[in-house]
């Protein structure tokens, strides 16, 4: 996904499965026979959850049925040049991610498919009305999660509907990539292989950092940690690659925007734990969300190219509010655990590791205490640079809110 933290957000086709499905199953590492272990898991449950598995199922068959070699596509004259070219750096990423940063590779993102739809996925996110605490779906291995995925967009929308109607704050949103965590060899998507190569890189860090720790039932632990790795990684693989940092003022703009929404939420969590009545925290909440978009709108004059911005903040909810959380608020704990751990990748992912076998409870209360250790360091280092210009801070703003 990209260092941007609303492009991170703005990213991450119910099939009949043809006969050829399943021959071709069977000759990439029996994924079929993993398909029928995990159905079977949960053909004891009601008719949504074998429905939404059944779903997962031919989607996921889709995917693997149309694979194609990377290196066979590569080597072979039709190919499209641009495509080629994408797919040599996908090549590329694969062997740094092997080699520098020690993740599985194996022969993931080795093969490449073509989808029918511009994305593979849409996620549903769902927050009830006064919390930031997203709604949680359990699934067989990879444990709960705060999001339900669907291979076709008509089934989201008819689960993003049903949430509403019982009161959720819900974001709907298009996903260009995931992972089955290596039950499957995941393939390059058309949904994301157009991308610039330095957010390709950021994605399959991303994606395969995963494959590396996850920890069943952690979406933020884990979602922040595959963040981390990515936002580590990056730098050295530009200055190898000869390609540019973002521009000051792009990352400039995320910060602030990030530091609106941080503002908001500490508002919001304060107004759903207060003992106001249902109508007041529901007028608050309102006119909180209301401020965000003018702090929004006078904090951007002046900005180009702005539009993921706006979007996001005309969308935010508590939905979206715990989805951006889930993947960036404790990115700064791991970030601080990489340097404890001397920079070295291995000796950060026993820590992370270490770290997963603790409690959750556990887990989160080391990681606040290197989130802690992380904001004083940085705050030290602002302190120690001339600030210059005039600057709207965000909860400047935002305490108009209240």
């Amino acid at each position: 996904m990209d260092d941007s933290l609303i492009q991170r957000f703005l990213s991450r086709v119910k099939l009949a499965a043809q006969p050829r499905l399943f021959i071709f199953a069977c000759e990439k590492g029996r994924p079929l026979l993993r398909l029928l272990v995990l159905v079977g898991a949960i053909l004891a449950g009601g008719c949504e959850t074998v429905y939404f598995y059944s779903q997962a199922a031919t989607g996921q068959l889709k995917i693997l049925a149309g694979r194609e070699s990377i290196d066979c596509l590569v080597q072979e004259e039709q190919t499209d040049p641009k495509l080629r070219r994408q797919l040599e750096w996908v090549q590329s990423i694969r062997a740094y991610a092997a080699g520098e940063l020690h993740l599985p590779v194996g022969t993931a993102y080795s093969d490449f498919t073509q989808l029918e739809d511009e994305y593979v996925l849409y996620n549903v996110v769902a927050a009830p009305e006064f919390s930031l605490s997203p709604k949680r779906w359990c699934y067989p291995i990879a444990g709960c999660a705060s999001y339900r995925g669907y291979f076709d967009k008509r089934d989201a929308q008819t689960q993003a509907g049903q949430l509403r109607a019982q009161g959720y704050d819900v974001y709907l949103g298009p996903v260009p990539a995931y992972s089955t965590l290596g039950w499957f060899d995941d393939p390059v998507l058309s949904s994301f292989v157009d991308w610039k190569p330095d957010r390709l890189a950021s994605l399959l860090f991303h994606e395969l950092a995963h494959r590396r720790v996850y920890i069943a039932g952690d979406t933020q632990f884990n979602e922040s940690f595959a963040t981390a790795v990515s936002r580590i990684a990056l730098p050295a693989w530009r200055k190898r690659n000869g390609i540019p940092a973002p521009r000051v003022a792009n990352v400039e703009q995320a910060r602030r925007v990030n530091g609106l929404m941080v503002s908001a939420r500490r508002q919001l969590q304060d107004i759903y734990r207060s003992d106001l009545t249902d109508d007041e925290k529901r007028e608050r909440k309102a006119n909180t969300l209301q401020r965000l978009r003018h702090c929004y709108r006078k904090e951007s004059e002046g900005w180009t190219q702005d539009e993921k911005f706006a979007q996001m903040i005309e969308k935010t909810n508590n939905a979206t509010l715990a989805l951006v959380s889930e993947y960036q608020s404790q990115v700064p704990a791991f970030v601080q655990l990489y340097k404890d751990s001397g920079g070295d990748w291995e000796a950060f992912y026993r820590a992370v590791e270490q770290l997963g076998a603790e409690s959750k409870e556990q887990r989160k209360t080391q990681l606040a205490a290197l989130s802690k250790r992380a904001r004083a360091s940085m705050e030290g280092q602002t302190s120690s640079k001339k600030v210059t210009g005039p600057s709207l801070h965000s909860d400047t703003c935002m305490s108009a809110a209240n």
